[in-house]
């Protein structure tokens, strides 16, 4: 279900409209059921309204909220289309892709997109999909970090398709691919690691393992790595739980600071850093010296393949989708 580009009523910067503009469209294809940009604008007119001011008290009373939507958004797209699945609960007859060891203890922010479906349902029931409420959300995100300083369940697909931290740069790729993304898609959206955390069970191989290699080794990245091995010891079960920023340099603020890590090679991920140090990555080396020192383009790309990765779409919801009352689970 698309949505109006002209009912945010966001203030937004100049650089910020670009991310805007990415999270909000979604490119319809011919042989898709018939969807309009103005849709809500007559069904529901307050559902921008309302998604913006719960995500601006979500982000300013906590910045890491930003990051939680951003990446159930960028989880639920890679499964089997945008079609907000990553949202439901286990019941009896259906497992959800929450349990995936790729999203145990990584997506979290479930209850605010609860409450935002209750405001909308009492204003609009009925009326607006959970998939797009997570859209909103992500865009609504970006926007506020950036200028502050974006119905079936498939629980095997969820553990396959998603790109892990320690995966190979070749890995990662192939999954891109099979999305119809591209390296310089993959590049891109994993700038998308400028704002959020990482748990210390995602980073430990790293910092014990190649960090010092790619890193410069200068007073600062020592000190640096110094400061993670405090808080994620080497013995595997000791402090899993504990995160880092993925960009340490400015984690709550939604800018290109990410790409200019990597070139010190002080990527916290392994699938972050490979991006760039990878023997293999040529294409993706060139990519994040690019980003690193052209912030405009880094948005750009990042508005166009934020377009791409909304088309990812299930068929499935064509025929048998529904507007769910409650996002976590399917209608009885």
């Amino acid at each position: 279900m698309a949505f109006p580009l002209h009912e945010s009523k966001l203030t937004v910067v100049p650089l910020a409209m670009l991310v805007f503009i990415s999270i909000l469209i979604r490119c319809l294809h011919a042989s898709d059921p018939p969807l309009t940009l103005d849709y809500y604008a007559s069904t529901c007119p307050s559902v921008f309204e309302i998604v913006k001011k719960e995500m601006e008290c979500e982000v300013l009373s906590e910045p890491r909220n930003a990051a939680l939507m951003l990446r159930l958004h960028f989880h639920d797209c890679f499964v089997q289309g945008c079609d907000g699945s990553v949202l439901l609960d286990d019941t009896i007859t259906l497992q959800g892709e929450k349990k995936a060891s790729i999203n145990t203890n990584s997506l979290k922010g479930f209850e605010i997109i609860d409450r935002i479906k209750n405001k909308i349902e009492s204003e609009c029931p009925g009326i607006v999909s959970c998939a797009d409420i997570l859209t909103i959300a992500a865009r609504d995100a970006v926007i506020l970090v950036l200028i502050k300083f974006i119905i079936i369940s498939y629980f095997e697909l969820a553990e396959s398709n998603l790109p892990a931290a320690n995966e190979g740069l070749l890995s990662i790729i192939t999954k891109f691919l099979y999305q119809g993304l591209s390296a310089t898609d993959m590049v891109a959206l994993s700038g998308a690691h400028t704002i959020g955390m990482a748990r210390c069970a995602n980073y430990r191989s790293r910092i014990y393992g190649d960090f010092e290699t790619t890193s410069e080794r200068s007073p600062m990245s020592e000190t640096y790595l110094n400061s993670l091995r405090s808080t994620c010891p080497a013995a595997g079960g000791s402090g899993d739980n504990n995160i880092s920023a993925m960009d340490s340099a400015t984690p709550n603020l939604f800018d290109n600071s990410f790409y200019q890590l990597l070139l010190k090679g002080d990527g916290l991920l392994n699938s972050d850093q490979e991006l760039y140090s990878s023997m293999l990555g040529i294409e993706t080396k060139n990519l994040v010296i690019k980003y690193a020192h052209d912030s405009p383009a880094f948005f750009q790309q990042f508005s166009d393949s934020m377009v791409k990765m909304g088309n990812i779409t299930n068929p499935d919801s064509f025929v048998n989708g529904e507007v769910r009352t409650n996002c976590r689970f399917v209608n009885t």
